[in-house]
């Protein structure tokens, strides 16, 4: 457990303001912690400087110009999301249904191509405290690259149960929308204030605090803290690292 009084402190009070949250719209929180809802480029895996650079030259050779920064704003999206985001930020259009799935082919051969992505550091320890305190882990990605997906099992054993994953797949409307996040509580069967949702991303973030869970930010990639700050998460923490050392501090605070 992290034994910094002024973190120990910051947590009391998210939590403690969370509550009150819950309680001013009239709500009773009868239950502590039950359920981690959990992203995973870029909380899980290292990899979305290479989704970045992946998006940039798929887009780039359509004759669109972008910067690959702002793809880390569009992270937990469906690629089909992002697609149509910018063709109709572009060109006024958004393309085909056949179009958009080639075009995300293209995106996630170029992904493939890259090799191996990096597990996040210290993201096996942050997990880890979770399931020492039976703490139901669900994975909840805008993603479809199976190319992670499929290593999930081996990079991370024992985590995530058969059926506690949430893809790409399984939503009609990725995030900023909370229905990835309310689908997770669904497949955990828990009430949104026995959840907590640990993100990278700002949308993310803002999906996690519209489906209700306390929502924890950790900025692992190049985004500024402001527009984390913007989306109003319960705790926001400077590296995987922080969180896997405050992580038992904050299923303690939550279960109490």
């Amino acid at each position: 457990m992290n034994n910094s009084n002024g973190l120990s402190m910051d947590i009391n009070k998210a939590v403690a303001e969370y509550r009150k949250n819950f309680s001013d719209q009239g709500l009773e929180i009868k239950a502590g912690l039950k359920a981690a809802l959990i992203d995973m480029d870029g909380v899980l895996y290292d990899s979305m400087k290479y989704h970045t650079l992946a998006w940039q030259r798929m887009v780039s050779e359509q004759g669109i110009a972008s910067s690959r920064d702002e793809f880390y704003l569009y992270e937990g999206m469906t690629g089909q999301e992002t697609i149509e985001l910018i063709w109709r930020r572009e060109t006024g259009k958004i393309p085909d249904a056949d179009t958009i799935r080639k075009l995300y082919s293209i995106k996630a051969k170029y992904f493939i191509e890259m090799g191996e992505k990096e597990l996040m550091t210290d993201a096996d320890r942050m997990l880890q405290a979770l399931v020492d305190a039976d703490v139901k882990r669900i994975l909840v990605t805008g993603s479809a690259q199976s190319s992670l997906l499929n290593r999930l099992d081996h990079d991370y054993p024992g985590v995530f149960l058969d059926g506690y994953k949430v893809t790409a797949h399984d939503v009609i409307h990725g995030k900023p929308n909370p229905e990835p996040y309310l689908r997770a509580q669904k497949i955990s069967g828990t009430r949104p204030e026995e959840t907590i949702v640990i993100e990278n991303a700002p949308l993310g973030v803002r999906a996690g605090v519209a489906a209700g869970s306390f929502t924890i930010a950790v900025t692992t990639g190049p985004i500024p803290i402001e527009y984390f700050e913007k989306e109003k998460p319960d705790l926001i923490f400077p590296s995987m690292s922080a969180l896997a050392d405050a992580m038992p501090n904050i299923i303690y605070t939550l279960r109490n």
